[in-house]
């Protein structure tokens, strides 16, 4: 029961149910707000959870692309201000040059 109008609220005020009405309206609302639940699709076939799926393998280890040496060599340059961005002309002694506005 959708449509009432004044009239149906009044005569189900005179019988008492009006309280009983109200909640079956609460009640009809609160079930259409419920969706259904989700259908979870079926696992592939052969599907192992947990593990890799058949054929593959975890990725390789990303290659090196500095040897000791030359993390030693820019440690070194750091250590001695060389090449620094404060540092225009490489030599390491310029004095550290800061923006004032």
């Amino acid at each position: 029961m959708t449509d009432f109008d004044e009239a149906d609220i009044a005569a189900m005020r005179r019988e008492g149910d009006l309280r009983g009405f109200m909640r079956d309206q609460l009640r009809a609302g609160q079930d259409r707000k419920t969706a259904p639940p989700a259908v979870k699709p079926p696992p592939p076939p052969g599907h192992m959870p947990g593990a890799w799926p058949a054929g593959t393998r975890p990725p390789d280890p990303p290659p090196r692309r500095h040897t000791d040496a030359d993390w030693l060599y820019a440690l070194d340059r750091y250590r001695t201000g060389y090449g620094h961005d404060n540092d225009p002309c490489h030599c390491g002694s310029c004095p550290t040059t800061t923006k004032e506005t």
